[in-house]
């Protein structure tokens, strides 16, 4: 059903790469989302007020709560769908993993409130009156949450939107709740236990742990955590398959939001190649990227000697010379290129992090000696100062 709606609300809904398509569709799963769970809300508010039932009526509550999720999904939307400005040169992607962040926060809180309700209704119980229609009633409520969470998790594959992850997360909760809820009405006929207490504690801890886990999961994003390693896989697979490229390293990726997915990587290419030659090499790899997987990679380029005798023979010396200065650093990534007939060494230095900045410059003043006594007609690069937490 969810996908007829879109085709006949949504123009071009196929077209899920424009953002303003996804912005739609989007708001249009918000909007059945208000209208659902308002639905469910008087329903469940009129029951649990009907047979007095704090259980139904903190679930009503949460069916309240889930009104302000749609809400915030819809904003969210149209938030991050605003072009990027000089505060912002990425976009404003990454306000759909705010919004939900902001969701799994008021499920969270639903849940501690459920939880408070159902422990006072334990330690003083009060009887709840049963009817058969409040049955019937309360499993067409869950049919209800059962649709919206398959709309939500199609949706959240459809379109990789995190709202929609979050709100379908939530849905599934409803749906197991409001389910003990009916099955703690039926155990309650037949004993004098504060069944409703004790199912609204269970339903409320649910509650929150999925509260918890929708904002683990973003909040791991938006503090920059690792991409999924398919997608490092994929991206090597790319690389590597160009036969001008010799070795990659330092390859990073940063997500912005769905469909904002920036990288950049270093590749080593012969020092035998000109500009145009190595500009084309790079400028097809980043295009090809792009195209097939949408990460926009900056591919930066690392010319190197293709003597592999000579740069290994090359490498053990300096080696030997970096252990004559401070035997607890080492060197990663050594390369030798080769420009206008003169060769240059280049090679990050791995130190401990306790080393004061200008420690460490005078540390690459004293390798660069070093390295000129041995290697009089060479340059010498020292690209970056990596910071080696294990040796420190």
């Amino acid at each position: 059903m969810i996908k007829f709606l879109i085709k006949r609300f949504v123009k071009n809904s196929d077209a899920i790469e424009n953002k303003h398509v996804r912005e739609k569709i989007i708001s249009l799963s918000g909007m059945i989302g208000i209208l659902c769970n308002a639905l469910i809300f008087v329903i469940k508010l009129f029951l649990g007020f009907t047979i007095n039932s704090i259980a139904i009526i903190s679930d009503a509550f949460n069916n309240l709560f889930d009104i302000a999720s749609s809400l915030i999904s819809i904003l969210t939307a149209k938030l991050a769908n605003r072009p990027a400005d000089i505060e912002h040169p990425h976009g404003h992607g990454r306000f759909e993993y705010i919004g939900s962040l902001g969701v799994a926060f008021i499920i969270f809180t639903v849940g501690f409130e459920l939880f408070k309700q159902s422990y006072a209704r334990v330690i003083n119980p009060e009887p709840v009156d049963f009817n058969p229609w409040v049955l019937l009633l309360m499993g067409f409520t869950v049919l209800i949450k059962l649709w919206m969470f398959m709309y939500n998790r199609y949706l959240h594959t459809y379109l990789n939107s995190s709202i929609n992850k979050a709100t379908a997360f939530d849905s599934l909760s409803d749906v197991v709740a409001t389910s003990l809820l009916i099955l703690s009405m039926l155990i309650a006929l037949i004993t004098p236990l504060p069944i409703d207490g004790f199912m609204g504690i269970i339903i409320a801890l649910m509650i929150m742990y999925s509260g918890f886990d929708v904002a683990k999961d973003m909040v791991g994003v938006l503090l920059g955590s690792n991409p999924e390693p398919g997608v490092i896989t994929e991206l090597e697979t790319i690389l590597n398959e160009d036969i001008n490229i010799l070795e990659i390293h330092d390859l990073q990726v940063h997500d912005y939001g769905p469909g904002r997915i920036l990288g950049s990587v270093h590749v080593e290419l012969s020092d035998t190649l000109n500009i145009v030659e190595a500009h084309r090499i790079i400028d097809a790899l980043e295009k090809k990227i792009e195209s097939s997987m949408g990460i926009a990679l900056t591919i930066h380029i690392d010319p190197i000697s293709t003597d592999q005798h000579k740069t290994s023979r090359v490498e053990q010396e300096i080696k030997a010379i970096v252990e004559t200065v401070d035997a607890s650093i080492q060197i990663d990534h050594f390369r030798i290129a080769q420009a206008k007939g003169i060769f240059v060494v280049i090679f990050d230095l791995v130190v401990a992090d306790l080393l004061l900045e200008h420690d460490q410059n005078d540390l690459k003043q004293s390798l660069k000696s070093a390295i000129y006594q041995r290697f009089p007609h060479y340059d010498v690069v020292i690209d970056t100062v990596l910071l080696n937490h294990e040796k420190a």
